[in-house]
């Protein structure tokens, strides 16, 4: 039985889920948090919908293992192939999933043009389609999955000459076919916000989904009475199957953090 002083269990891929981590962290300061970045097999977005979902499920255990109250999926690639597959297997432990901010892009375009940047595996998904038919039937949506893009945030690669042409190759023919909004629909993408924004100006909204999974982490909490009513920060303890030098590193960078963090053990899945 889950207890409210239990931390919430976070996946991801590899780091990208840190952004959502990062709004989580800003909406419940109180929460111990378990992350685990599964850089060894990163990314997701070049695997079989069956190898994502084992994946998902290996990763689940290790955190269950160690007390998650609930889990969170802080990848669009891994929710779209494991969310119900996960809660089906799971029944009685809160799991929050994710998919690309299709709905208020939609709604914020003027253009009657966005665009969707995502894995490839993402981009291919049938619930990806689902959430344009659902929300975004009356508009044009654009679709480009980047090869490697995942890799250089991985690398910390976030402001490079490299990561930049990358996000031009893509996006330029979006912008030149009238989209005016991109969703970014990986969570690795939020961390080039800085970056698009110095290419495109006020000629893109940017959104993602990282503070709609943060409030519906809150939400989902509240309604299974597991809110930590502690007043102390709560502790982000870290974890991978990859190499924990370089996530510990890539961890401070992204997350700005005065110091690297320390990621206590490699847990090969």
């Amino acid at each position: 039985m889950a207890n409210a002083g239990d931390p919430i269990g976070i996946m991801d891929s590899g780091v990208g889920g840190l952004s959502v981590l990062r709004e989580i962290r800003k909406l419940l300061p109180y929460e111990d948090l378990l992350y685990y970045a599964d850089s060894a097999n990163c990314p997701y977005g070049i695997r079989s919908p069956e190898e994502i979902r084992d994946l998902t499920q290996r990763v689940a255990t290790i955190l269950l293992q160690r007390g998650a109250k609930a889990l969170v999926i802080a990848c669009n690639t891994a929710s779209t192939h494991s969310v119900a597959f996960l809660r089906q297997l799971l029944p009685h432990i809160p799991i929050v999933g994710m998919v690309p901010a299709v709905k208020p892009a939609a709604n914020s375009t003027r253009s009657g043009v966005v665009g969707v940047l995502a894995t490839d595996a993402t981009s291919r998904a049938p619930a990806l389609q689902d959430v344009i038919e659902r929300f975004a039937s009356d508009i044009q949506v654009l679709i480009s999955a980047p090869p490697g893009l995942v890799e250089l945030v991985e690398s910390g690669k976030t402001e490079s000459t490299e990561t930049s042409t990358l996000l031009k190759n893509h996006l330029d023919p979006l912008v030149a076919q009238g989209a005016d909004a991109v969703v970014l629909g990986c969570t690795h993408f939020p961390f080039l916000r800085p970056l698009i924004e110095s290419l495109y100006g006020d000629k893109l909204l940017i959104i993602d989904s990282g503070e709609a999974v943060a409030n519906q982490t809150y939400r989902v909490l509240d309604a299974n009475h597991l809110l930590n009513l502690k007043s102390t920060p709560g502790s982000l303890s870290i974890f991978t199957s990859g190499d924990t030098q370089q996530v510990g590193l890539i961890t401070q960078k992204l997350l700005k953090m005065d110091s690297v963090p320390t990621v206590k053990f490699a847990i090969k899945i």
